[in-house]
Formats: C-alpha cells, structure tokens, sequence
C-alpha cells in the first residue's frame, strides 16, 4: 500500500513505564510506515520521560510532549492538538496493537465500496505479560452493536469496545474533545458521541489490538461509580429529551435488578445448611459463654493449620 496519508497514533502516558516500551515497539513495528507517534506523559512521577526520550531519539516519527498531570482526557486531548494526520489511533501506553493494524485499517478506508466511512473498528485479544501470547477477550464485538442505541444502552452491560480498536477520521475530532472533567468513562463519551453522528464503521474481524490485563490500572484500583455518573450527566447535554429518559428509565432498572438479584442471593445464603448450622453453633458457644473466647482462638486456629 503506497504511504500517501498520515496516520497520527496518540499515546498518553500516566507512571507505566514500565509499559511503554511495548507499546511503542508495537508502533515501530507497523507495516504501514507513515505515522507520527505523540506521546503525552501526563505528569508521570516515574521514569516515562527518559523512556519515551529514548524513542524521540530513536526515531524522528516519535514526538515527546510533556504536561502537568491532568488526567487521560487532558492527555488526549493534547495529542489531538499537536496531531497532524487524515486519521487518528489511541494507544494507552499499557497496551499494544498488531503489526498490520494501520495497513489493514486503511486498506477499508481505500476500497472504493466503503465511500463513507469515518471509521475502522478491529476485534482484540487480551494479554497480561507479552502481546504475542493473548487469551480471549472480556467481551465479544460484532459489527451490529457498532450503533448509537447499542453503544448507548448496552455499553458494559453486554460489550465495550477498547479505544485502541478504532481508526478514525480525524475530521471527527474537529467538532470533539475528551471532557477532562471526567477521570474516566471518558471513552465511553467518545463512542456514544461519534455513533450519535450517524458514522459508517467497518468491522474487522481480526484481533488487531492487545488489552492488557494490569492489576494497577485505575480500572482496577478505583470506585468508578462517581465517574460514570459523571458521564451519564454529560449525556444530558448530547441527547434528545426521549434519549435521555429512555437512558434514564434503562438504568434505574438495571438498579432494580441488580439490587434484587442481591437481596435472593443474600435470603438464599441464610437458607442454606452451612449459614444455618453456623448459626446453631454460634447460639450453642453463646449460650455455653464462650463464644468470645472462640473468636480469639480462631485465628491462632488459622495460623496452625497453615504450618
């Protein structure tokens, strides 16, 4: 494929440099090779900085930025900023994407029957170590959920789609950018916005972006709840009335379920035989007088048994 649009690959960096280099690697070894690759280190305490310097250096497509920490929205946004390509592709620097993700990407973009389309979405794989060995994805994507109404009310009840999995048309972001009020869910915005424009997508079905699975990544280590309600009240200001109450209406249900699949769970647990004959146990030391005594030699219990 001759090299005749520029792909700009936006990596915003938060302390995980530890990551990074694979990332970037994954970019450097793209087939198709008229890219720029801005990097954004997004305040990191660690040594982002030096590594991303390295790849500046290494290779003049790779350009270092640096800001006060903001948050990822800030980051991205800065990268959309200093972008200068026909198209777009996000790359959290925990992640990687396939060698031929920007060749096949842009191949859909080409192909004279897909006039129209503003965006490319591949399938993914995730991984924990190394991006050559990938297990099954958390979710399963298919081309008929890549619309506003599926991306709107189905969005981590049935599929997400991971940021790095789409090539977009930069003309999209010139009427768009990230709210950096939200510290997260601000992908979700992203999608729910780009689908509420009526986009074309076309679907590839080949796992062309690695999700890593990191334990220390701030969907892992934080309440999300404050910042998904943040999202859903930006929604009020992108939708129609009757989407916003159709959306509205979805969530106190899905409320209502959640909370009453607790609750049998929970009338279910007291019924069973172990809670019951726990139970008769601790009335049986209560009433015998020792049931404190009992609580302070269980955990000595504990400690023997795992000698």
């Amino acid at each position: 494929m001759e090299n005749n649009v520029l792909v700009s690959i936006i990596v915003p960096c938060y302390n995980q440099a530890q990551f990074l280099d694979e990332a970037l690697q994954s970019v450097l070894d793209q087939t198709y090779t008229d890219w720029e690759c801005i990097i954004v280190n997004d305040g990191s305490p660690d040594h982002t900085e030096e590594v991303a310097k390295k790849w500046a250096a290494k290779d003049n497509r790779f350009n270092y930025y640096y800001k006060e920490n903001g948050g990822l929205s800030s980051a991205r946004n800065l990268g959309l900023e200093k972008a200068k390509g026909d198209f777009i592709q996000f790359l959290d620097s925990d992640d990687c994407i396939d060698k031929t993700k920007l060749e096949l990407s842009l191949e859909q973009f080409n192909a004279t029957e897909n006039s129209g389309v503003t965006i490319v979405i591949s399938n993914f794989r995730m991984f924990v170590e190394n991006h050559q060995n990938t297990t099954v994805p958390y979710c399963t994507i298919y081309e008929q959920l890549f619309n506003f109404e599926s991306v709107l009310y189905q969005w981590e009840e049935v599929f997400t789609i991971p940021i790095h999995c789409g090539l977009f048309e930069v003309s999209f972001f010139k009427g768009f950018k990230f709210p950096e009020h939200i510290k997260a869910k601000e992908d979700w915005v992203m999608w729910v916005s780009l689908f509420k424009t009526n986009c074309t997508v076309i679907f590839i079905d080949k796992p062309l972006a690695f999700y890593r699975r990191n334990p220390a990544s701030m969907q892992s280590t934080r309440d999300m709840l404050p910042d998904f309600i943040e999202a859903c009240d930006y929604f009020k200001n992108l939708l129609t009335y009757d989407e916003y109450r159709k959306f509205s209406l979805l969530l106190i249900s899905r409320y209502y379920k959640s909370n009453r699949e607790y609750k049998n769970k929970w009338t279910d647990l007291k019924n069973s035989n172990t809670f019951q004959t726990g139970l008769m146990i601790k009335k049986t030391l209560k009433t015998m007088g020792i049931l404190k005594l009992s609580k302070s030699l269980f955990p000595l219990f504990l400690k023997l048994k795992t000698k």
